[in-house]
């Protein structure tokens, strides 16, 4: 059974720590939802977790499958089943979908996909996603609107099969019927694979659809409370303050922190080297 695991980690970001400590284990199969005001680490710890450069962990562990994935690259995380879905997808100009996930699938694979079984396998995910027939043709996410980036984040999850993937807040931008398929989506995965998930959302109506066994909820670098998936509903129902003062915590504002989640240009979790040799083709 796969389980990430982290440990005491303390992340800073230009200098700032944003995570002062924080514990969590993720097992096969669970779905974890990810809560805390904005500006507070949620962001941070998956993109720390993915290996974005620009998040440098001072203290603390992170393993997966047993591994330390923090002595791995960002492409080596991605082989090993790491996944994440960006806040905010890059657009990557001359280089198409069908090039960046063929090169991003080979990486994982010890033999090359054929070309036919690549063809059949991304028609199928565009139909899954309800994407337009002419994706796999246009240059990553280059002129998509903002649903459109994300629903492409989930086709480029379903077509490398993760066994970890990470959300971080993929429902904004979406409509309530791409809420709907983006969910469909991502249940189809977990059941047809065991694939577990970190969720970032700020709505519990996604969470009602994808229904996470866990809860954590994220202040100032720490997870202060843990629960169900009924914490979730408290929180949408009565906001973080009564979280402030049971647990006397203050939050960290986005002005004190000041720092925005880039993706340095990794894409969603395929390699850079991947989308480089797919653009030189």
């Amino acid at each position: 059974m796969k389980t990430l695991e982290i440990k005491n980690l303390h992340v800073e970001v230009e200098g700032k720590e944003i995570l002062k400590g924080v514990d969590l284990t993720v097992n096969e199969n669970e779905v974890h939802a990810l809560m805390g005001p904005n500006g507070n680490g949620k962001s941070t710890l998956l993109a720390a977790i993915m290996g974005n450069p620009k998040y440098i962990v001072t203290e603390g562990s992170i393993t997966y499958d047993g591994k330390n994935i923090l002595e791995m690259p960002v492409n080596e995380r991605s082989v090993a089943g790491l996944f994440l879905a960006m806040q905010y997808p890059q657009e990557i100009p001359g280089v198409t979908n069908s090039d960046f996930l063929r090169a991003a699938m080979n990486v994982r694979r010890e033999q090359p996909i054929s070309l036919f079984k690549f063809i059949k396998e991304m028609e199928s995910t565009i139909k899954d996603l309800e994407m337009k027939e002419d994706l796999a043709h246009r240059f990553l996410n280059e002129g998509f609107s903002g649903g459109e980036k994300k629903r492409n984040e989930i086709v480029q999850m379903e077509m490398l099969k993760p066994t970890l993937s990470m959300l971080d807040e993929i429902d904004s931008g979406l409509d309530v019927d791409a809420l709907r398929i983006v969910a469909d989506a991502l249940n189809k995965m977990k059941n047809e694979t065991n694939m577990s998930m970190i969720v970032v959302s700020h709505y519990e109506r996604f969470y009602q659809l994808i229904k996470p066994q866990f809860t954590h909820v994220l202040v100032n670098g720490k997870i202060v409370v843990e629960g169900g998936e009924e914490l979730a509903e408290k929180i949408d129902q009565e906001g973080y303050d009564w979280i402030y003062q049971e647990y006397n915590v203050q939050p960290a504002s986005e002005a004190q922190n000041n720092v925005r989640t880039v993706s340095t240009g990794i894409g969603t979790c395929a390699v850079r080297t991947a989308a480089e040799s797919a653009g030189k083709k």
